[in-house]
């Protein structure tokens, strides 16, 4: 791991804040959170008078000739000591069940605003990020969460407290060095604990880290399952991964060897204390100044003392630990997309359906140009067609076009009106799309298509499968409507899950249609039925088709040709054959590509 990572691992501070950014979450239920406080404040009230109803209930038991009237005393302090038991029992669960609803809400609150935000963020964040690693960051920063909250408020601050408690009731019943002892042995193991965790945090972020790249790993080889299939990579993964998990290996030794050091040292700091409270609990009964009463108090009060204590440094290296995992969920929201949108933003409104390129430029980085002053109508009602070698820029005016990027210069219009100053959603209502590559969920055929509107009614889904030519496929599946697609929607040929892609688009009822290169990878035969599937849904509607067949956009009303990310000449299918420029040269050399393939089949 790099030194910067290690730095980041020892020298980064507790961030407080984030218990800011939780408490209105515990303000949702304040009248639960009330009642847990009471039933709080109860469970220690019984749990400070166990001592003493302990010591008074031995001393009555050691006292010789008690009077026959008094015989049932140590039976009712029993009794007693039963029923402060069970109260401060009861009293802890009523607490945990009444604040679980609130801490399950934050954590359905928070879950929901992270993954809202991360559909909010740009292509650009998408297309860097790790899978694997974000959905682990997500389920270790919610699972935080909830020990943060539950902990925080229920056992750090009364911990303390009942220990204040105690000394104050140890100074004042038997003098200062029973006080002192408590006192000095809670500061040391306070001090220890919180220094030996933090000397120990950077192990476990490291091992938070490498269980996230290790996931990732494992998530993206499986992703890319055919892949390694076609060039024979098995072993080659199974060597990546295993690096992967030697790394966290190393890192998990080294967080648990770090755990004992921490354990042990507590363990030491306990143990003499408690020795060293009872020794004198004991010198003091040997000089008959305390009863046996008195030295069952004193041990109750110190092992009553020094279980919270054990706790508290137990809850201290989960809050370090929880907040390492809360880092990167917090970091999440705190990160910006570059699409942003004002109060100001109003709805598109689509009348006719035209758009406008206008001097259009673009770039990732200033330092490479991918689109440079492109000019260009779509008028309503009009298909579109652009062409162009790979890399000329042709899928960058899609992805400006649904505002996955900004333009660097010009415009986008939509029927005039500016696609930035308007809010996205409504502007990727407003279109529909065929994309080369259709990415299916793990579900069914049916559900798939219902993905172009969520709320359309079954019906309305039959009529796209209708439109769209699926009937006889669907039809010819086992388990018909209800077929799962697989990861990706793998189990369904190219043709196949085109076809899907044109049922929700023809379920989305767009007013704009976009079609990015959607026969490419589709042998003659599916084209050809694809192709004649998008003619039918295209009509009516403003169509833009990014293609890279030139036989596939022949009927369009304009065609646009594109290279090294700059307009070379646009016009019909024969106004380009005629000018016998870059149009007539791609034609020609796709036409003896098909011919020679012709020949040779």
């Amino acid at each position: 791991m790099s030194s910067r990572h290690n730095k980041n691992f020892n020298d980064q501070p507790i961030n407080w804040k984030i218990y800011q950014q939780l408490w209105p979450y515990l303000l949702e239920f304040k009248q639960r959170v009330a009642l847990a406080l009471l039933c709080l404040i109860a469970a220690k009230v019984a749990s400070i008078g166990l001592p003493f109803v302990l010591k008074h209930t031995v001393d009555q038991l050691n006292t010789k000739d008690t009077p026959n009237e008094l015989i049932l005393v140590p039976f009712a302090l029993v009794a007693a000591y039963g029923l402060l038991r069970l109260s401060n029992v009861l009293f802890g669960e009523i607490r945990d069940t009444l604040f679980g609803r609130v801490t399950e809400r934050a954590m359905r609150r928070l879950g929901l605003r992270v993954f809202e935000h991360l559909h909010a963020l740009d292509l650009d964040f998408h297309l860097n990020r790790q899978t694997g690693g974000l959905s682990r960051d997500m389920e270790r920063g919610t699972s935080g969460i909830s020990f943060l909250m539950r902990f925080l408020v229920f056992n750090i601050v009364p911990t303390l407290f009942e220990i204040v408690v105690v000394i104050g009731v140890l100074f004042y019943n038997y003098g200062i060095s029973f006080a002192l002892i408590i006192f000095t042995s809670v500061v040391v193991y306070v001090a220890f604990s919180i220094k030996a965790t933090d000397w120990r945090t950077q192990y476990v972020r490291q091992a938070n880290q490498a269980d996230s790249s290790s996931n990732s790993r494992a998530i993206d080889s499986l992703l890319n399952y055919e892949t390694v299939k076609y060039f024979n990579n098995e072993a080659y993964e199974a060597k990546r991964y295993d690096h992967e998990l030697a790394n966290w290996e190393v890192a998990r030794r080294k967080n648990r060897l770090s755990l004992f050091a921490l354990n042990g040292g507590q363990a030491t700091i306990i143990a003499l204390a408690m020795t060293s409270m009872m020794a004198l609990a004991a010198y003091q009964v040997a000089q008959n100044k305390m009863t046996i009463g008195d030295f069952v108090l004193i041990n109750a009060f110190t092992m009553q003392i020094f279980m919270p204590l054990n706790f508290l440094g137990f809850v201290y290296r989960e809050i370090r630990s929880s907040l390492a995992n809360i880092e990167n969920l917090f970091n999440l929201l705190a990160k910006n997309s570059s699409i942003t949108t004002t109060p100001s933003n109003t709805h598109l409104q689509v009348s006719r359906g035209k758009i406008e390129f206008k001097q259009l430029g673009f770039h990732y980085r200033a330092d490479r140009p991918i689109l440079h002053n492109v000019n260009f109508v779509i008028e309503p009602g009009q298909k579109v067609a652009v062409v162009g070698e790979s890399g000329a820029g042709k899928s960058t005016l899609v992805k400006l076009l649904f505002r996955f990027y900004d333009v660097t210069h010009g415009q986008i219009l939509i029927d005039g009106q500016d696609i930035r100053s308007v809010d996205p959603h409504s502007l990727r209502r407003a279109i529909g799309i065929v994309p080369q590559d259709t990415v299916l969920f793990n579900d069914s055929i049916f559900e798939n298509i219902r993905y172009g509107r969520p709320e359309a009614s079954n019906q309305e889904v039959q009529q796209a499968i209708e439109l769209a030519h699926l009937r006889d496929f669907i039809k010819s599946l086992p388990d018909g409507h209800n077929t799962q697609v697989g990861e990706r929607g793998l189990k369904l040929s190219g043709g196949e899950k085109q076809r899907v892609a044109i049922a929700r688009t023809i379920l989305k009822r767009p007013p704009i249609m976009v079609f990015d290169e959607a026969t490419s990878s589709l042998d003659s035969q599916s084209e050809q039925a694809i192709l004649t599937a998008l003619r039918e849904i295209a009509q009516g509607h403003t169509s833009l088709v990014i293609a890279h067949r030139l036989s596939t956009i022949v009927d369009a009303d304009k065609i646009v040709v594109m290279g090294q990310g700059q307009i070379l000449e646009q016009g019909s299918h024969d106004q380009l054959l005629a000018k016998n420029g870059a149009y007539a040269s791609l034609w020609h050399t796709q036409q003896r590509s098909s011919t020679q393939g012709n020949n040779h089949g």
